[in-house]
């Protein structure tokens, strides 16, 4: 990867499975990266915006890139990246929708919204590892992104 220091991966998603799994394929592919979680996407933007319990500065490093599930309660994936994109601190950080539906308009509305990419979750675990192996070594291997995007907050 391209620095000494792990990256920071934020997972918003309401499911606690799901956040396990990317756990343990982050462990089975011996990642370098953080992965953090939050629940919703309430919770996302008092992470990104160091606001509640993210105020100390040690209980919200920036990420590198955002893992968003679009189905999630108190505010959707859709709302949480319409204000991330509006927001000039954040605005850069990637998102990546990672996600259950499959839906053309789900993957049409979220590149509207200003997604890097689109995901379909997998189902077998084999694949989620192979998909976050990839994942991290694109995002931080292989594209160039700006030095520690939203860090002015």
């Amino acid at each position: 990867m391209n620095s000494n220091s792990p990256h920071v991966i934020l997972m918003a998603d309401d499911d606690a499975d799901d956040r396990l799994l990317v756990q343990d394929a982050f462990t089975e592919c011996k990642l370098a990266e953080r992965l953090c979680c939050v629940e919703n996407g309430e919770e996302l933007m008092n992470y990104l915006l160091r606001r509640d319990k993210y105020g100390v500065p040690d209980a919200a490093p920036r990420p590198g890139l955002i893992l968003l599930d679009l189905n999630m309660p108190r505010k959707d994936g859709r709302e949480a990246l319409r204000e991330i994109r509006a927001h000039p601190e954040l605005r850069r950080i990637p998102v990546v929708a990672f996600t259950t539906s499959k839906s053309q308009v789900d993957v049409e509305a979220i590149y509207n919204l200003g997604a890097n990419s689109f995901i379909a979750k997998p189902v077998a675990f084999d694949a989620l590892v192979n998909v976050m192996a990839t994942l991290m070594r694109y995002w931080f291997g292989i594209v160039q992104l700006p030095e520690n995007p939203g860090s002015r907050l």
